[in-house]
């Protein structure tokens, strides 16, 4: 891969492989070094990609392994979390501020397919794809989802908080 091919192709997926990342470890500084772990592999790579697309789900697929590598390391499992979402800029919608705080709430699976599904526009089958699952087990991963989104959201707005159904359809 020449450099001018790789600056193009980082400039163009490195915000999407950090976004992955980030909703599937739910940590800034981790999402970071999967990033980077992600295009520096897309560096070393010899071998010509089909496509276009192909190139966008081999990184999404490699995002989502690294991150999963890390959620399944020792040093992740002994460690407590700190509120990395706190120190995130909110968008400024409030019921958007709300839907993003219920979707990071989900567990990472949840979290990760709902982020794939409706923020990054894969169709079931390329989510499954990209998490190593089951169309049919990623519909079920969306409904599960959804319902939890639904009972965290009409919580809130059972307490006063009102919200709007955004870009998820619940």
């Amino acid at each position: 891969m020449t450099d001018e091919a790789f600056r193009q192709a980082a400039e163009t997926y490195a915000d999407t492989i950090y976004r992955v990342a980030l909703h599937a470890l739910n940590n800034r500084a981790d999402a970071e070094d999967v990033m980077q772990t992600v295009l520096l592999k897309l560096y070393q790579r010899e071998e010509p990609f089909e496509s276009e697309a192909h190139r966008k789900h081999w990184l999404v697929r490699l995002a989502v392994n690294e991150s999963r590598s890390i959620l399944r390391s020792v040093w992740r499992r002994r460690r407590t979390d700190l509120e990395e979402l706190q120190n995130t800029p909110a968008p400024p919608d409030r019921a958007e501020t709300e839907l993003l705080q219920a979707v990071m709430a989900l567990k990472p699976r949840y979290r990760l397919t709902v982020y794939l599904y409706y923020y990054e526009g894969c169709s079931v089958k390329e989510a499954a794809q990209a998490l190593g699952a089951k169309p049919s087990t990623v519909q079920t991963w969306l409904q599960r989802a959804r319902a939890q989104l639904r009972a965290a959201l009409s919580e809130e707005e059972e307490e006063g908080h009102g919200y709007v159904q955004s870009q998820i359809v619940l």
